[in-house]
């Protein structure tokens, strides 16, 4: 059957109206498309940026410069180096005069157990396991499950008269001298580990590093 004109004029629009709608859907798909990769790739940014280290996660492992100045005799102070409790005890004359007697109460008088850095175990540091022996550096944690000993310098008292002052774990009854060794009969099987560390200045201890470049070392203790 033929159409008549007049129908083949009334269709002409449609078929345009067609083919504008086709270009305005093209166009449509290809906005959108580009939108979405750009916002893909906007969102992808802080995304990527995430996956790097956070300033806070860098320092947490980087070494800490401790102020030992302001510290008094018999005075324990507290600082976090990679979220572990680095002390630094000011030991007064009484205090390193009680160490060298205490070798027949210890599991590892001299050291033997590598729980401070290659060198530090010999000559004056098998008492002191200190640079300066006045200034005593340690990391807070018990070797035997690792909770965190109390400061206990005073002699005596309720953990009996032989007790010459040093730290004491209320977890498990653990006890340490003053120079961070355990005691025989306490559950810890090593002493308390001694950090990396060095004196960037008379007054300031650096936690973290064993030389003046500052660079961190990989040792680690046998027990944290």
């Amino acid at each position: 059957m033929n159409r008549s004109p007049e129908s083949k004029v009334k269709t002409s629009p449609e078929v345009a109206n067609e083919s504008v709608d086709r270009e305005r859907r093209r166009f449509l798909i290809t906005a959108t498309t580009v939108i979405g990769a750009v916002g893909v790739a906007s969102a992808a940014v802080p995304f990527i940026g995430s996956m790097n280290p956070s300033r806070k996660a860098v320092a947490a492992g980087s070494p800490v410069d401790i102020d030992i100045s302001k510290i008094h005799p018999a005075e324990l102070i507290t600082v976090l180096w990679r979220h572990k409790p680095a002390w630094v005890l000011r030991r007064t004359p009484e205090q390193l005069a009680a160490l060298p007697g205490m070798d027949p109460t210890l599991k590892d008088p001299r050291n033997r157990q590598p729980q401070q850095p290659p060198g530090m175990a010999k000559g004056v540091y098998d008492y002191w396991r200190s640079i300066d022996k006045e200034y005593l550096v340690l990391i807070g944690i018990c070797t035997h499950l690792g909770c965190i000993p109390d400061y206990v310098p005073k002699p005596g008292g309720s953990l009996g008269p032989s007790w010459k002052g040093g730290f004491h774990c209320p977890c498990h009854g653990s006890m340490y001298d003053l120079a961070g060794r355990v005691l025989k009969g306490s559950p810890a099987p090593l002493n308390l580990p001694v950090p990396p560390y060095y004196y960037v200045s008379p007054h300031v201890v650096r936690v973290g590093a064993l030389n003046k470049g500052g660079l961190e070392e990989n040792w680690t203790p046998a027990i944290w």
